[in-house]
């Protein structure tokens, strides 16, 4: 028998490189004259998108692109930005798509410590990337030739490319996530890891080609949980939202047929608060993140005719990892014994690997549903770790595991349950917030002698940030001016909630002891997470 070496110039015929570019290659090629991308009055069919990912590759290349270039994109949920997570790899560079709810100097710190070589930026946030070194595109969303973004596609040219992905571990984006010590880390995504977790939500969430998935969840935010992609795969049809609008979004609901959408919690309340909530003939599938859908919001969700599934995840694991899958007979439960089972977040996707929960001793905790530990990752849908930050990927990354700082139970049945955080991380309506950073902005205060940032229960938004302030002695500002000053220097998402003016508690050392303020505001919630 002949061994494999003796046969060097044989092709390998078993392996390609698995790269999501390929999932529009395919729906292009087969349902051409369909429509894939709508936005208010305007409708691309599947070969109208090819052709201007097409034109903004070649248009980037033409503009001096480089293989492993950092292109950079500021804009809602508009067709430019879809368009980029096809069109950026395609040139060979690496998508990064910047959160515009961030602050001037969090956006310019983004687009520097990237590398960024070029930043399109849609004309609402524009001063987001003023001053910085990158060449800009602007964006007017218009879709007409004098829009800058068209002008730039034009220069491109619309023909098919010979395109080989060399290894499928190169780098597809970066996703930058707030960090412990206050400044955004940049999650590394592989193509590999984009391919697999899209096909996750294609399966997970029975994504069709009938499918029509509407932009509620920002695509800047995992690339979109990868859902850039995953409706891409089938076919489906993307619906493009700037901003969650809960009239606009029950129109497209009715008017185009909405199979799909997903969002936090808060944004699942504004949908069944509005007065145009009703319920629907057909059922929508929705998935939920952020925090636990509760037993009320479940079970408006379902009598609204809309199914939730509760998933979990983090920036570094492309969006979700987790899903509380359902099992036989939990339809027949009441809705409160439903929402209890459905709010855990479950088990790994079919695409992922089983997660851990491990003690302090690295051993992993016994399944009683009591014993916490964090929770630990690994596999193809984790990043290859953070952009130039050598020192927190390998602390991240210890033993060969992702660390995600969740505190969890293991309960009798396998499922995971998150009760709270070993990370100083808030995590309000789906976004991120370092306590440290809202710290170091209240502290600029002339009057603040020390302050603390712990969560706190939030209604609306699973949890929010509280500030408890120690002033300089003989002061008399109050809690107001305390607030006023944060909203100054902070963007929404991260302005507390409340501000305590008090003596800090601290141990025989001085260390602030936030784990009793948190205790304190959480007192008999049966989580410290929101």
């Amino acid at each position: 028998m002949h061994e494999i070496s003796d046969a060097p110039e044989v092709k390998r015929a078993h392996r390609s490189e698995l790269d999501p570019l390929s999932f529009l290659v395919r729906s292009e090629f087969i349902y051409p004259d369909k429509v894939a991308v709508v936005h208010d009055s305007r409708r691309y069919t599947y070969r109208e998108f090819g052709q201007r990912v097409r034109r903004l590759a070649s248009a980037l290349q033409a503009a001096g692109l480089e293989r492993g270039d950092r292109v950079a994109f500021i804009a809602p949920n508009i067709p430019a930005l879809l368009e980029a997570h096809f069109g950026v790899p395609a040139a060979g560079g690496v998508l990064v798509a910047i959160n515009y709810r961030l602050n001037s100097e969090d956006a310019h710190f983004i687009l520097e410590h990237s590398g960024a070589r070029f930043v399109f930026v849609d004309h609402e946030f524009e001063e987001l990337a003023e001053g910085c070194d990158a060449r800009q595109i602007r964006i007017d969303d218009s879709g007409e030739p004098d829009d800058p973004y068209e002008q730039f596609l034009s220069e491109g040219s619309a023909e098919q490319t010979p395109r080989t992905l060399e290894n499928e571990d190169e780098a597809i984006a970066i996703n930058y996530t707030s960090g412990t010590t206050g400044r955004p880390k940049g999650a590394v995504y592989h193509h590999r890891g984009a391919y697999l977790n899209a096909l996750g939500e294609v399966i997970e969430t029975g994504l069709t080609p009938e499918s029509v998935y509407l932009w509620t969840l920002p695509m800047f935010h995992c690339n979109g949980w990868c859902f850039t992609w995953a409706v891409t795969a089938v076919g489906g049809r993307h619906i493009c939202l700037r901003k969650v609008d809960p009239e606009r979004i029950w129109e497209l609901i009715d008017e185009e047929g909405v199979t799909h959408y997903n969002g936090a919690p808060t944004v699942q309340a504004s949908l069944l608060d509005h007065e145009r909530a009703h319920r629907l003939e057909r059922e929508v599938i929705t998935t939920v993140s952020g925090s636990p859908p509760t037993a009320e919001l479940f079970a408006r969700l379902t009598e609204a005719g809309i199914r939730p599934i509760h998933v979990y995840g983090a920036t570094e694991l492309y969006g979700p990892y987790m899903i509380c899958e359902r099992q036989e007979g939990w339809d027949e439960l009441p809705v409160d014994e439903q929402a209890q089972l459905l709010g855990r977040q479950g088990v790994h996707y079919l695409v992922a690997e089983q997660a851990r929960v491990v003690a302090d001793g690295g051993e992993d905790v016994e399944a009683d549903g009591n014993v916490l530990g964090e929770v630990l990752m690994r596999g193809n849908t984790v990043m290859t770790g953070y952009f130039d930050d050598p020192e927190q990927t390998a602390e991240t990354f210890a033993d060969g595991w992702y660390h995600s700082g969740d505190l969890a139970v293991r309960h009798p049945d396998g499922y995971i349950e998150l009760r709270d955080r070993k990370k100083d991380i808030i995590v309000s309506g789906g976004e991120n917030i370092a306590t440290i950073e809202v710290e170091q902005a209240i502290a600029e205060h002339p009057a603040v002698a020390d302050v603390a940032v712990v969560s706190t229960p939030d209604e609306k938004w699973g949890e929010r940030p509280k500030a408890f302030v120690e002033l300089s002695e003989g002061d008399g500002v109050g809690e107001d001016d305390i607030m006023a000053f944060a909203k100054e220097r902070l963007p929404g998402f991260m302005r507390p909630s409340a501000v305590e003016i008090t003596t800090l508690p601290r141990t025989s050392t001085g260390k602030i002891q936030k784990q009793q303020l948190r205790e304190k505001e959480w007192e008999g919630q049966e989580r410290r997470i929101g």
